[in-house]
């Protein structure tokens, strides 16, 4: 079974991409459970054709501590299985807490010896520090993608991920297995992608193209593969599930300074 978190900066499509990669490799027969590590309880939203998916902390609150594993996991698309996190009420405690009791509660009711290919994690934003750095330190995932675009502050982002990983490489065994550009249609956006990718060590494992089939899915509530499965977009996912699939590059990234970091964006025409 192989544990994956997907890190990035907010906004930059984590969710999105990790239910359409997870809808290719589904598509390949795989067996998938996504853990949604966001209190905006998103992660699952297209592959369960948009249900609103009872969080575990909102069950916990309700219910209490005996619960069934079949409340707070459901299964979509492709058989993938889907929970969610959820956070406390707005204003009030550690949203990171919700990580760390879902993964115990899903460890204690047996999610985990499910016949699983994938767990994958879907991390709030670009933080790696405390509950949010829960599949990093605790060792629950052992690889990591990073989504990005060739826009700078994505790319700040990214760096600062890589730190965090280095950090927690030698006690939690964790590795990158590469940058998901995510395209903003920024100029020369792959090769800047790239050249950042080289600089820490990695791959730019995938470049996915900005494309408007994304957002009809979305409006449909499932993903490009379920929605559109002729489309090019779908197929860019395809080819991002095999990637992954067939990935044997893992290395542990040497972040940049932040002047090195500004020199290739400058380099590439994003700071002038």
């Amino acid at each position: 079974m192989r544990q994956v978190a997907i890190y990035g900066k907010g906004g930059i499509g984590k969710s999105t991409t990790t239910q359409n990669l997870t809808a290719g490799l589904g598509e390949m027969g795989k067996k998938i459970m996504i853990v949604g590590c966001d209190p905006k309880a998103d992660s699952t939203r297209l592959v369960l054709g948009g249900l609103a998916q009872k969080t575990v902390l909102d069950t916990l609150r309700e219910e209490g501590e005996d619960i069934e594993l079949e409340t707070v996991l459901k299964t979509g698309y492709a058989g993938i299985r889907g929970v969610e996190s959820g956070g406390p009420e707005p204003g009030v405690g550690c949203a990171g807490r919700g990580i760390i009791t879902s993964i115990n509660l899903l460890e204690r009711l047996g999610a985990y010896e499910e016949d699983l290919d994938y767990v994958f994690y879907d991390v709030l934003g670009d933080v790696v520090c405390g509950g949010f750095a829960m599949p990093i330190r605790e060792g629950k995932a052992q690889e990591i993608y990073i989504v990005c675009s060739g826009e700078m502050m994505a790319l700040y982002a990214a760096n600062n991920i890589s730190k965090g990983i280095s950090k927690y490489a030698n006690t939690g065994g964790v590795r990158l297995g590469g940058l998901i550009c995510n395209s903003r249609n920024v100029d020369g956006e792959a090769d800047l992608v790239q050249a950042v990718a080289k600089e820490i060590g990695t791959q730019m494992i995938h470049f996915v193209p900005r494309d408007n089939d994304v957002q009809r899915a979305e409006i449909h509530k499932q993903t490009v593969i379920e929605f559109s499965p002729e489309v090019p977009q779908a197929d860019q996912y395809r080819t991002l599930a095999q990637k992954i699939d067939g990935n044997d590059m893992f290395v542990v990234p040497k972040p940049m300074s932040i002047d090195r970091l500004e020199a290739i964006l400058m380099e590439h025409g994003i700071m002038d």
